[in-house]
């Protein structure tokens, strides 16, 4: 199971303390910009990050819309990780972005 807030709510947590964010997005889009301090978790190919998450922690999931993330937080909330899906995604997100890796 897991829940699904929208980007402004996660934007509201941000502004309380830092959170656990895994970034489903590939590559190329992390690069071009991502919420600082998210985790890069490929969708493509997120079998191989799986041993970074911890089921301990919650996490948020985004993507560019709530369309990719979606199905890694129902994937994940199956198998007893704590996380939400952000809907919306990067495409709605305000904040600060940083670039890279």
């Amino acid at each position: 199971m897991y829940k699904t807030v929208m980007m402004n709510e996660l934007e509201q947590q941000l502004k309380k303390g830092p959170v656990n964010i895994l970034d489903v997005r590939e590559v190329d889009e992390y690069e071009e910009g991502h919420i600082p301090g998210a985790i890069l978790t490929p969708i493509s190919s997120f079998m191989a990050y799986i041993s970074k998450i911890e089921k301990d922690k919650e996490y948020y999931v985004v993507c560019y819309s709530g369309a990719r993330s979606q199905v890694v937080a129902e994937y994940l909330g199956k198998n007893g990780y704590k996380v939400t899906n952000v809907m919306g995604g990067m495409s709605l997100y305000r904040g600060p972005l940083a670039t890279g890796e």
